[in-house]
């Protein structure tokens, strides 16, 4: 009995709870009270991890496949997934190992950086709307439009009445790319204070990771209690049924990974895509291919 009960449990990913429903913002939602070091509904270690991120990798690239090969007979359904969290999160991550192991061609990947000087004398969504995914697209915004009540917030980069009315134009915004058969999935990696400062550290401690080092991150990190509220009011005035956001705890990198990657596959099953019909007649291209 021992032995067939270890066989299945082997066999499965160890997720023992859809995670989506623990991982989402709800009503009275605080960040504050929610660990950074947890890995809700998966009871495996860091090993069993890497088997079900693998296991993960192919249901997900198969999906994609799919999605991306009905966008070619006329569905216009895609998905935009939106990664926020503070400097050494694993945004690059989560880009690399979850959205990295599907066709390239299928993804539009977009690490938004400081605005540039035309993008200022436009509103703030201008440079946004953009790079919206087109059909059978996954588009991933590395940093977003939420940049600009973050960071535009904590250091006041815009008078307080512009960014209060930015959370509104966000909600419309979304609801747009909603209505426009996208798919919107926001995530905040969670990631605790010192588990950033030993990030750093390591950054500073091994020349191969010099290169990602910015002394910036540190003068952003002054400001954490800032961007902690920043965070918790973006959450209050942008959650919406439309457009959830998932908090995701990052301390432990595998499973911040893995939670992405389960979310990606959830939003793709529920599509229930399949293979598109041939738009010619089989048998008649196999005895013309024959033949030639």
């Amino acid at each position: 009995m021992a032995k067939q009960e270890k066989q299945e449990k082997q066999g499965e990913t160890f997720w023992t709870d859809d995670p989506a429903a623990a991982l989402s913002v709800g009503p009275g939602f605080v960040l504050a009270a929610h660990p950074t070091d947890a890995a809700p509904g998966f009871d495996g270690d860091k090993k069993a991890a890497a088997s079900a991120l693998a296991e993960g990798a192919t249901l997900l690239s198969a999906l994609q496949e799919k999605f991306f090969a009905n966008s070619r007979s006329g569905d216009t359904r895609k998905i935009l997934l939106v990664l926020q969290a503070m400097d050494t999160a694993g945004k690059g991550g989560i880009v690399r190992h979850v959205v990295g192991a599907v066709d390239p061609q299928g993804i539009d990947h977009v690490a938004f950086k400081a605005p540039t000087k035309e993008e200022l004398s436009h509103d703030f969504l201008w440079r946004i709307r953009k790079r919206v995914p087109g059909a059978g697209m996954i588009g991933v915004f590395d940093r977003s439009h939420y940049e600009d009540v973050l960071i535009g917030r904590v250091r006041q980069l815009a008078p307080p009445a512009e960014i209060d009315e930015r959370y509104e134009q966000i909600n419309q915004f979304e609801q747009q790319l909603v209505d426009d058969d996208t798919t919107v999935i926001k995530v905040m990696l969670h990631l605790g204070f010192d588990e950033q400062k030993a990030r750093l550290a390591e950054r500073l401690d091994r020349p191969d990771k010099h290169w990602k080092y910015n002394p910036g991150d540190v003068d952003e990190r002054m400001l954490w209690p800032a961007y902690q509220e920043a965070y918790q009011v973006v959450f209050e005035r942008t959650q919406t049924d439309a457009a959830p956001w998932y908090v995701i705890p990052a301390d432990k990198k595998w499973y911040a990974r893995l939670a992405v990657q389960h979310l990606l596959i959830d939003a793709l099953t529920r599509m229930n895509v399949d293979w598109p019909p041939a738009t010619y007649d089989v048998e008649v291209e196999k005895a013309r291919l024959a033949a030639s």
